[in-house]
């Protein structure tokens, strides 16, 4: 097995997280391939050894400097790019994770060009990478839950 998340001879397992704080989301425009440009959920490979969580929140951490408490996890999400002749490009299995701000003011990097914190009616005017508007739309649910208990 290898660890070249190009061409990968395995799927690689990430976790993401969708950030809240009165009553909006934090999205990062992606710096790196694939989907660079586009908006997303900080976000990345799980480390050995490491929950699915604990991976969410430190990748959370590295990438835009939050810190947040989660409140729950969404169905994975399957990522796979093909090339033409049908050889996998890029796949990624990601286990999206709905949280609360704790603190930090988020700031950008090598991995997160811009940063937004946007409502839910802004979604549909962002590039977004691709599924994520569902994954959205399933996190201000239970956002919404959450700040009404």
């Amino acid at each position: 097995m290898t660890d070249n998340r190009l061409y990968p001879t395995r799927p690689f397992l990430a976790a993401s997280v969708a950030v809240f704080r009165e009553g909006r989301v934090l999205l990062a425009a992606r710096g790196k391939p694939p989907g660079e440009g586009l908006f997303s959920l900080p976000g990345g490979q799980v480390e050995t050894g490491e929950t699915l969580g604990e991976a969410a929140l430190r990748e959370l951490e590295e990438e835009v400097g939050v810190k947040a408490e989660l409140i729950g996890l969404l169905a994975p999400v399957e990522l796979i790019e093909r090339e033409a002749n049908g050889r996998v490009k890029h796949h990624v299995v990601i286990a999206p994770h709905v949280a609360r701000w704790v603190s930090g003011e988020p700031r950008t990097g090598p991995e997160a060009k811009e940063i937004r914190w946007i409502t839910q009616s802004d979604i549909a005017d962002l590039p977004l990478t691709p599924g994520l508007a569902g994954i959205l739309d399933l996190a201000f649910q239970l956002a919404r839950r959450d700040a009404g208990r």
